[in-house]
């Protein structure tokens, strides 16, 4: 049996469930290690399905959801998947207590539309003040090209924290040099830090999480790691040629993905495990990994998920690394986070 997701189970995971849990950093939140990301996820499915999976998340006790208003920058898309998931928790009527919220921070229009102005507009869309949650549990202050006043990014999330907004933050696909700067700066002026940083990480693109510069600050503590994007937009589960918008191909590798993943299942098959198990096991199976956040449009889904769990527990950690290690295709891709994400 895996050593880690033991520990993680005895260390608090809700009676019953299957899904044991890990701590999000420094001074984060013990969170589920499995988590329901929202981009292009609850516009692909029709309002019972959007209950019965989160209502199913919760009862397996991954209720953790990433959501978040997708409408800048890149992401300029004028996105319903928040209004969509807020109206399902309003309908489920679940406790505040019963689920965890990761929201979004972006950085593309700051400061000219700051903070304070993005939570109010976010948990508006999800419901505040009409039986929707009030606060979000933590937050990920999102990509940045060009040049971002660091230290005042600090100060001005710590202006939310006081407000009640969240409790604690990371960060999404920060340059190395300016996590280092917010770093310094929260401990020079007695501010609360990032706890943990949200990183593509998966079978295929490992450099920047297990790269000199996050893998130091992931081996030391300092940060706790939430992988993303872990199946490629679909293709490392077997859909090869995705028609919806999909993450930015750092390093343009897409291509050898798309020929890797014959071998991703050729492996999963000699373990009797599904593609998506193999790709959530290997994240689970580095300790530095808090939670994994992946789409799924069905409960069907949610539940094969769940078997990368025991995919662990049986094989370990050692094995599956030792199994995918040709499956890493971006090693020569910079690891330092200097790259649009």
């Amino acid at each position: 049996m895996n050593a880690g997701i033991d520990a993680a189970r005895d260390a608090g995971s809700p009676a019953g469930a299957p899904v044991p849990r890990r701590r999000l950093g420094p001074g984060g939140p013990e969170v589920p290690v499995f988590a329901l990301g929202s981009w292009n996820i609850w516009d692909r499915m029709e309002a019972e399905d959007r209950r019965a999976l989160i209502a199913r998340a919760v009862e397996a006790g991954a209720g953790f959801f990433d959501v978040a208003y997708y409408n800048m920058g890149p992401h300029a898309e004028a996105s319903r998947t928040d209004l969509l998931f807020g109206e399902a928790l309003r309908e489920l009527g679940l406790p505040r207590s019963a689920i965890q919220l990761c929201g979004k921070l972006w950085l593309w229009e700051y400061p000219q539309t700051g903070f304070a102005e993005q939570m109010r507009v976010s948990l508006d869309r999800l419901g505040a003040g009409r039986g929707g949650p009030e606060s979000f549990d933590t937050v990920v202050v999102g990509d940045f090209m060009g040049e971002i006043d660091i230290p005042q990014v600090v100060r001005d999330v710590q202006a939310e924290i006081d407000r009640g907004s969240f409790a604690s933050w990371g960060v999404n696909n920060w340059p190395a040099q300016a996590l280092q700067l917010a770093l310094e700066t929260a401990a020079r002026e007695g501010v609360t830090p990032p706890s943990f940083a949200q990183l593509k990480y998966g079978l295929v693109r490992r450099s920047m999480a297990e790269g000199e510069f996050y893998g130091g600050w992931f081996e030391d503590g300092t940060l706790a790691l939430q992988a993303s994007d872990a199946f490629e937009g679909g293709i490392l589960v077997g859909k090869l040629a995705p028609t919806r918008k999909i993450g930015a191909d750092v390093g343009d590798i897409r291509e050898r993905i798309v020929a890797a993943y014959p071998e991703v299942e050729r492996i999963a098959a000699g373990y009797g495990a599904s593609p998506a198990q193999l790709g959530l096991a290997f994240c689970l199976a580095n300790p530095a990994t808090a939670n994994v956040l992946f789409g799924a449009s069905s409960v069907r889904q949610f539940d094969d998920n769940l078997g990368a769990i025991e995919l662990l527990e049986r094989v370990g950690a050692a094995e599956l690394r030792a199994a995918t290690a040709a499956l890493w295709l971006d090693r020569e891709v910079r690891a330092d986070g200097v790259w649009s994400p």
